[in-house]
């Protein structure tokens, strides 16, 4: 394929002005990590509290103190099922201004490269299975998802549309759920990974026996490690030239059932779960046809699954031991012991500082 105009061969890093929206967040924060690994030394995130992407007006100020030849557009304003249900509005609203605003002006300031980060949320609701990014406009996506998803579906057609009149170098990538260590483990706007992990441990410390899930269990869902999930993007910055959109993904799939009983597996909640049928399942199935990334720029994901959750079942439990560690100043060790005994069901090794607080029935830090 012929490159456009303005196409760059990023062979090297170090010279490239690189703005990274969403930098700041749970992918964003890799993909920085993966981005100085490659030799960027400082590329430019642009804060919300100094900038609202959602505002032409503080987009044009981004641009002129940054002067990018190249922006990663990571920002979203994104949840689970149920954040999506709650707030379709401003979920379209505010993901389509951001990136339409942010392209056109990227292309008026000569931005030589803009990568967008779509989702896999933008396929149809019944897409046949392996997804093939030929697919992606043969039907209306899933409901719950659908306004989330059309608005980052529209900077494909802004990008294509862009590289056709302006020769504007755009490219579009479509992950599918992430997930690792970091990830936002709050329950009102988490996905589902992490909602279900924390799920598993608060039974646990609460004594509890069951835990309830949405929906029934059936639908199938494809999670790509976080970390592979930067690579992937900063290796298509560096090699992809192409105005067709091109998967991210770990080429596996597992249903919504299999997956709370492996997590319940590597957390140690030995309790009955209980399925909500009164909610929703979401979109049927997903799992992607990554053969265009491995094709295009050499992408192929690293990470096992089951490697990769208990990664993050091991962080999450190291960030609530941490956090509460305060707490204990003034009262027994309750937690910590049940730390210890969730712990030792799935292998993990507890801090010294656990185990020696458990010397006496009170002990004071």
């Amino acid at each position: 394929m012929t490159a456009p105009i303005g196409s760059w061969p990023t062979d090297s890093w170090r010279d490239q002005r690189v703005v990274v929206t969403g930098g700041g967040g749970f992918l964003g924060a890799y993909v920085l990590e993966f981005l100085k690994e490659r030799g960027c030394p400082n590329p430019f995130v642009p804060r919300s509290r100094d900038y609202d992407l959602r505002r032409e007006g503080d987009i044009v100020r981004l641009l002129e103190a940054s002067r990018p030849d190249v922006i990663l557009h990571l920002a979203a304003v994104v949840g689970g099922i149920g954040a999506n249900r709650e707030n379709p509005g401003r979920f379209f609203y505010e993901n389509l201004m951001m990136g339409v605003q942010l392209m056109e002006q990227s292309r008026r300031f000569g931005v030589r490269k803009f990568v967008t980060v779509g989702t896999v949320c933008s396929y149809p609701k019944f897409t046949p299975v392996p997804f093939r990014e030929e697919e992606l406009w043969s039907g209306y996506p899933e409901e719950t998802n659908a306004p989330y998803g059309l608005a980052k579906k529209m900077l494909l057609v802004q990008g294509q549309a862009y590289r056709q009149q302006y020769g504007f170098n755009a490219i579009y990538l479509l992950p599918v759920n992430l997930y690792g260590p970091r990830d936002n483990f709050d329950p009102a706007s988490s996905h589902v990974i992490p909602a279900l992990i924390k799920k598993c441990v608060d039974a646990i410390e609460a004594g509890d026996d069951t835990i309830t899930v949405w929906g029934t269990g059936k639908a199938t869902r494809e999670f790509l490690y976080v970390a592979d999930a930067a690579e992937g993007i900063v290796l298509a910055a560096e090699r992809y030239e192409g105005d067709e959109p091109v998967n991210l993904g770990a080429g596996a799939e597992i249903s919504v059932k299999d997956l709370v009983g492996l997590i319940a597996r590597l957390t140690g909640f030995e309790g009955k779960i209980i399925w909500d049928e009164s909610k929703p399942d979401g979109q049927p199935r997903r799992l992607l046809d990554t053969t265009r990334a491995e094709k295009h720029f050499g992408f192929r994901a690293g990470t096992g699954f089951e490697t990769g959750l208990r990664r993050t079942v091991e962080w999450y439990l190291e960030l609530i031991e941490d956090d509460r560690l305060p707490a204990r100043r003034t009262r027994s060790f309750d937690f910590a012991t049940g730390v210890i005994r969730l712990a030792s069901r799935i292998g993990l090794l507890v801090p010294l500082r656990v185990a020696g607080s458990l010397a006496g029935r009170k002990t004071v830090l």
